[in-house]
């Protein structure tokens, strides 16, 4: 019953802080994960992300990339693949070189430089499809082209992830073995993207046909649901990010007759409950342990934290045709690490790559980053209207 309340409150303090957020100008977002930071072991230390709260901010995020799927163009994204490919790879490269070598400066070892380096090679879109949501640039070339970069952004994050904790972590057993384990995970991860193109072509619309004809209120969002849910799970099952697979369901059921219908319909259960708590639980993870300690260091990686990204992400797209302003937006939409970097440094920490020493000062560092994306983002996306 204490999660009730739980509840009440985030609902309450993110509704107001939302309010209040878009009343100055801000993106709504920022209110909500700063209400995250207030209430959490941060500052007020009144909810604590336990267990239930964690997954009530898991389907949260699983819906918001649903939705994004939902309302993202096809014909866009496949238009915009080649500079994803680009944004998604020089947004993978620069960090990793930038924070391996920042690393080694703080006397960080091989694999533990190596792998801060891919704490922040990872993109959360999550948070800049909220913001392009809410100024209306999701389906833009900009939009298409953050999406689909996420996307190849994730899978590359993955992939060198599960090289590292194989080759220099200590939870999986080591030699042949391992080699077996990498090379498993990336045949699952093929048969999976081989599901996915048959969930577009045959599986979601046959689904959505069965369900408008099942006696039951809502049959038609409940089954977009199951698909969502469904492949959420596979893509986490197969070594994925969840939300890679919501997305994909998204698409999937956007190309069927009933996309307005579950459109219409989704968008209330994702933000009444879920989708706030998903944006206050990232505010939680923030501690000021050792803050002052560790200062510099915190400064110094916030700082290649988002230069990396902008630059990485923004010269991508430059390589490919876009003006300067079109890739500023592409290099703001990419800075958010979010929940994605703070997976990615659970496993490492598992794996002792990363020392209990450093661990609070990056997960502040993602914090710290993830809030200023939103900020970036909206002033990237107001200088290109000005231009325009």
């Amino acid at each position: 019953m204490a999660f009730l309340g739980t509840i009440c409150l985030v609902l309450v303090a993110t509704s107001v802080a939302g309010h209040l957020s878009t009343r100055i100008g801000v993106p709504s977002v920022i209110g909500q994960l700063l209400v995250g930071v207030l209430l959490g072991p941060a500052m007020l230390n009144w909810v604590h992300s336990d267990h239930l709260f964690a997954m009530f901010a898991e389907i949260g995020v699983i819906i918001l990339m649903f939705m994004a799927g939902l309302e993202s163009d096809l014909d866009l994204l496949k238009k915009y693949l080649k500079p994803a490919l680009s944004v998604a790879t020089l947004g993978v490269v620069f960090p990793i070189i930038a924070v391996y070598y920042f690393g080694r400066i703080y006397h960080f070892g091989f694999e533990s430089a190596l792998f801060l380096g891919v704490i922040f090679a990872a993109t959360s879109v999550s948070i800049s499809v909220e913001v392009l949501k809410e100024l209306k640039r999701l389906d833009s070339k900009e939009g298409a082209t953050i999406l689909g970069a996420a996307v190849v952004d994730d899978i590359l994050a993955v992939v060198i992830l599960s090289v590292l904790v194989s080759v220099f972590g200590n939870i999986t057993s080591t030699g042949e073995s391992a080699q077996t384990n990498i090379w498993v995970g990336f045949l699952l991860e093929f048969i999976y993207f081989i599901g996915i193109l048959i969930l577009f072509k045959w599986v979601a619309p046959f689904l959505m046909r069965i369900s408008e004809r099942l006696l039951v209120g809502s049959s038609v969002t409940i089954m977009s649901l199951v698909i969502c849910l469904g492949m959420a799970y596979l893509a986490d099952l197969v070594g994925l990010s969840a939300v890679v697979g919501a997305f994909f369901a998204g698409i999937a059921v956007a190309q069927t007759p009933y996309k307005k219908e579950i459109d219409a319909n989704i968008e209330p259960i994702g933000y009444a409950v879920f989708i706030p708590m998903f944006f206050t639980s990232i505010g939680l993870n923030m501690s000021f342990d050792g803050f002052i300690k560790n200062i510099w260091f915190i400064v110094i990686l916030t700082i290649l934290a988002v230069l990396t990204k902008l630059l990485g992400g923004g010269l991508g797209a430059r390589l490919l045709g876009f003006d300067f302003n079109s890739a500023y937006v592409i290099g703001a939409g990419m800075i958010s690490r979010g929940e994605m970097a703070l997976i990615i440094v659970q496993i490492g920490y598992t794996a002792h790559l990363l020392s209990t020493e450093y661990y609070s000062a990056v997960i502040m560092v993602i914090i710290i980053s993830t809030i200023l994306a939103p900020f970036m983002l909206k002033h990237a996306i107001g200088r290109q209207q000005i231009g325009d």
